[in-house]
């Protein structure tokens, strides 16, 4: 970095890291920032939307901050509710491992750190989630998920409603409309006018909303993938909003359509969680991240690639034994792990490696997010401060959507949400 760089990088650390960073890790010189600051990156640059890479290992995480560096772009490492359940990395140590990494290998970009797919999947969840949001801020989250889209849209904003008040202001929000099952059952711009409207009323302006525009999660590509007109016909319905779209899944889909992703809507965030573990491991894939597969549906390791080939070998025979099919062998993270980071440091450098150049072509060949970084850090230091504050003001009337309104409003909308889906992470 050059001296000016330096300064506005110094500058940034001193305004732009939240408080809770600031207490977790007093002397870090780590720009961890809230996801509002990425979203603000990329929208400063225009037709632009950076990674959120799914840290299931502290392989994918190190790669993608390597990634970061080299592109200049502001990034966000996320891991979900549920991969929290069968990976080493979880919503309370990710921040934690992210530090470190970023201290080790001299990170200057903006990172923001995401708990994924906060999943509600009933009414009964809710105290729960009062109870465990303000743990995953203690433990270093910058921006959060509340993902209550399994549930009628109704309930979906209910839940919303009563989880905000558990997020920190300052922090990075993402809300969920009609739940991603793939290509049946797409949300329509009504459904996401209907949350975004609902909360904007109670005061809260989240910063992303993901939607169910086609996206699959895991290992098969679908016929026809993202929706790119019907995604851009409701991030246009919500303009007024200054609301950024989350594209979740996409494994799946060719670069030309991530490209159009970003060209062509409002999207800011992208995750991407399948492809990085593959790329990680040493399997084999294709231009749209998927794993390749051989004749006999199993997975084409790349010798010498990724993990050492004879505990590749013994993951692959703890699968068969378990009867864990290709698609869950995200499920391998944990029971692996330790022996991941007990290979050679060769060996884990060019996982990481593997990563690392894989995330750079994204950044920069696909989501236009190079050179973002310093936008990032424009942004903190024009506001002079880690608080952005929200992208528009309060538009709709509180008293047309009390909670008695807003179920007679709900059923004005379709119920059919497709066939119910497992697409948490």
């Amino acid at each position: 970095m050059t001296k000016t760089d330096m300064t506005a990088f110094d500058q940034a650390l001193a305004v732009g890291r939240p408080p809770n960073i600031k207490t977790i890790f007093p002397n870090s010189r780590a720009l961890i920032v809230s996801g509002k600051a990425i979203d603000r990156a990329m929208l400063n640059k225009g037709k632009a939307m950076t990674i959120a890479a799914n840290s299931r290992s502290n392989a994918v995480l190190r790669g993608a901050l390597m990634a970061a560096q080299k592109a200049d772009a502001a990034i966000i490492v996320e891991i979900a509710r549920s991969e929290s359940n069968y990976c080493n990395v979880t919503m309370w140590n990710i921040a934690r491992q992210a530090d470190q990494a970023m201290n080790e290998l001299g990170i200057t970009v903006p990172v923001a750190i995401h708990a994924d797919h906060y999943g509600i999947k009933k009414a009964s969840d809710i105290a729960e989630a009062q109870a465990e949001i303000p743990t995953l801020f203690e433990a270093g989250i910058t921006s959060i998920a509340i993902d209550a889209s399994h549930l009628p849209d109704e309930e979906n904003l209910l839940a919303n409603i009563a989880l905000a008040p558990f997020v920190p202001g300052w922090a990075g929000y993402e809300t969920e409309v009609g739940e991603i099952k793939g290509k049946s059952g797409l949300s329509t711009a009504d459904e996401a006018l209907f949350l975004i409207r609902g909360l904007n009323a109670n005061g809260i302006h989240p910063d992303w909303i993901a939607l169910n525009n086609g996206t699959t999660h895991g290992i098969e590509a679908s016929a026809t993938g993202i929706q790119v007109e019907l995604t851009a016909e409701i991030h246009q319905a919500l303009t007024a909003y200054g609301i950024s779209g989350a594209q979740h899944g996409t494994s799946g889909n060719s670069s030309e359509k991530l490209k159009e992703i970003a060209a062509l809507t409002r999207t800011t965030k992208a995750n991407v969680a399948t492809a990085l573990q593959m790329i990680a491991w040493g399997v084999a894939v294709n231009d749209y991240g998927n794993a390749i597969m051989d004749a006999a549906g199993a997975f084409i390791k790349q010798p010498g690639k990724g993990l050492d080939d004879a505990l590749w070998a013994e993951m692959v025979g703890y699968a068969d034994g378990k009867a864990i099919k290709a698609g869950d062998y995200k499920k391998l993270n944990c029971v692996f792990e330790n022996k991941i980071l007990a290979q050679p440091k060769d060996v884990r450098d060019r996982m990481a490696g593997a990563v690392a150049e894989f995330v750079t072509w994204l950044l920069t060949d696909v989501f236009n997010a190079g050179g973002t970084a310093s936008l990032g850090i424009e942004a903190l230091l024009a506001a002079g401060s880690y608080d952005l504050g929200p992208k528009a003001g309060r538009i709709e009337n509180p008293a047309e959507w009390t909670r008695e309104k807003i179920l007679e409003r709900a059923k004005t909308l379709s119920r059919d949400k497709g066939p119910e889906g497992d697409f948490d992470d």
